[in-house]
């Protein structure tokens, strides 16, 4: 299974998405993680610590060693074209599209969203991603636009909690660091793992 993260607007969560829906699969089958951002966000972030539980490579490397692995994630760079996405979505069984349920972040969601459209994709997605706890309305605001627009959406979603900053500085996935808000990070990123799985005709 081929998972691809995308979206238009950086500083959604695109990276950490990858890296923690690769940690997921690993613990089903072999998952290699693939990373096509330019900045190599998800290679620095391994170098930080011990590294990832599955492998790691960049987009160059991708024909030698996919025959190795049964499930593969794509990081993606920032901002593609519309070529570049009809391209990704067709390349990949899920096009997972991180979204912050904030003014600017919306903005770009939409025009990834419209992009995904225009091409006849029906292979993603919309995750949102650093969503704030209640009584912050952000979060079901968007989700409640997005059902009422009929965008493919996942049931769960990503909280916006400090255990991430935490895991990205510490070069471990969230499930390995000790942290109060550690397990519901981890948590929430194996029931969007388990939607994907249960929902592989997509």
């Amino acid at each position: 299974m081929i998972i691809t993260v995308a979206s238009y607007k950086g500083g959604v969560g695109k990276t950490t998405t990858a890296v923690h829906l690769a940690a997921y699969f690993q613990t089903y089958a072999p998952t290699l993680l693939l990373d096509g951002d330019d900045t190599r966000n998800a290679t620095a972030w391994s170098k930080k610590g011990q590294g990832f539980p599955f492998q790691i490579a960049d987009e160059i490397q991708a024909a030698r060693l996919a025959r190795n692995f049964e499930h593969i994630v794509i990081d993606t760079g920032q901002r593609p074209s519309q070529m570049d996405l009809k391209a990704l979505s067709d390349g990949c069984d899920l096009l997972v599209v991180p979204a912050v349920p904030m003014s600017l972040d919306t903005e770009g969601l939409l025009l990834t969203v419209q992009a995904l459209q225009r091409i006849g994709s029906r292979k993603y997605r919309v995750l949102l991603t650093k969503v704030a706890p209640a009584p912050e309305p952000e979060g079901k605001q968007l989700r409640a636009e997005l059902v009422a627009n009929e965008v493919p959406l996942f049931a769960a979603e990503i909280p916006r909690l400090k255990a991430v900053e935490m895991a990205v500085a510490a070069g471990v996935t969230v499930d390995k660091i000790r942290h109060q808000n550690a397990l519901r990070v981890w948590e929430a990123y194996q029931a969007i793992g388990k939607e994907i799985l249960n929902g592989r005709e997509v």
